[in-house]
């Protein structure tokens, strides 16, 4: 019986734990605005369309790996837009919208302002603290794949260094 006991409050024990791990803070544009004035970081934007198949296993894989979610959670403030979303944002003294909120393709200004209107998903954004765009990053990346690249800009090596230089001497972590 003490084995079974045991057993029983190993087993929850290692679940809680196992349950326990950091998740991406996701967040509106605008709050993000907010929370950078207390603690400024580097701001990561996720360009999506709730269509797009590699945005959502990109979702699955990479976003929900946990080196990738602490990671994320501890340098940048990260931020989903759809692309197509019809809700107004505003961001840096502008509206933005989505000119076609009642039909397909509609693509929202914002989206289309920090991509340059090069809409392809996903597509990703970082920029400083100043909101000021570093890089815009296209495709779908697996969490090894993801891993230098979060860290380019996380870590500020693109201050110093070119990402081919930098992604020649990059060891991984993960």
């Amino acid at each position: 019986m003490k084995k079974l006991i045991t057993l029983f409050f190993l087993f929850i024990g290692t679940s809680i734990i196992g349950n326990s791990q950091e998740t991406i803070k996701w967040m509106s544009i605008e709050e993000v605005v907010e929370a950078n004035k207390v603690e400024p970081k580097l701001i990561f934007v996720d360009v999506y369309t709730n269509w797009c198949g590699w945005c959502k296993k990109m979702d699955k894989a990479t976003f929900k790996n946990p080196k990738v979610e602490a990671y994320m959670s501890d340098n940048y403030y990260c931020v989903k837009i759809n692309a197509e979303t019809k809700d107004t944002i505003n961001f840096q003294g502008r509206k933005f919208s989505n000119p076609k909120p009642e039909g397909q393709k509609g693509v929202h200004s914002l989206a289309r302002a920090l991509l340059d209107g090069q809409m392809s998903y996903p597509k990703f954004v970082v920029m400083n603290s100043k909101f000021e765009r570093i890089s815009i990053v296209p495709g779908y990346h697996g969490p090894e794949d993801f891993e230098p690249i979060m860290k380019y800009f996380g870590d500020e090596n693109y201050l110093t260094s070119s990402w081919d230089d930098y992604k020649s001497n990059f060891t991984s972590s993960f």
